[in-house]
């Protein structure tokens, strides 16, 4: 039977930030899964990293793992930290900032 989440262990637990690591100057993302109905990624940011401003088909929801980064929707900044999530609304502007170095685990739903 194919996994439809891949990249991760299967039945261990875990501890999503550690399956992402972060690198000078960049953005690191690590697929989970992809399909017509869900899209899920985790993302290390390096301390002023950003995805700049788009928008998605699909409801996207964000749950940061460690650090803080600004989210920002239809202009309107916030701030998320550990433990802290946020839906970017389908069809909206947002961008992703790393104010500090910065994990999230991604989930679009379509």
């Amino acid at each position: 039977m194919q996994e439809i989440i891949k990249n991760i262990t299967h039945a261990q637990v875990l501890t999503l930030r550690e399956e992402v690591t972060s690198q000078l100057g960049q953005i690191v993302s690590k697929t989970l899964a992809q399909n017509d109905a869900v899209s899920i990624t985790l993302f290390a940011f390096w301390q002023g990293e950003e995805i700049g401003t788009h928008a998605s088909q699909g409801d996207a929801f964000v749950t940061c793992l460690e650090g803080m980064g600004r989210i920002t929707i239809d202009g309107e900044d916030f701030l998320l930290r550990e433990g802290q999530s946020i839906v970017m609304p389908a069809g909206r502007p947002h961008s992703v900032y790393a104010q500090e170095a910065f994990k999230m685990l991604l989930v679009v739903v379509f």
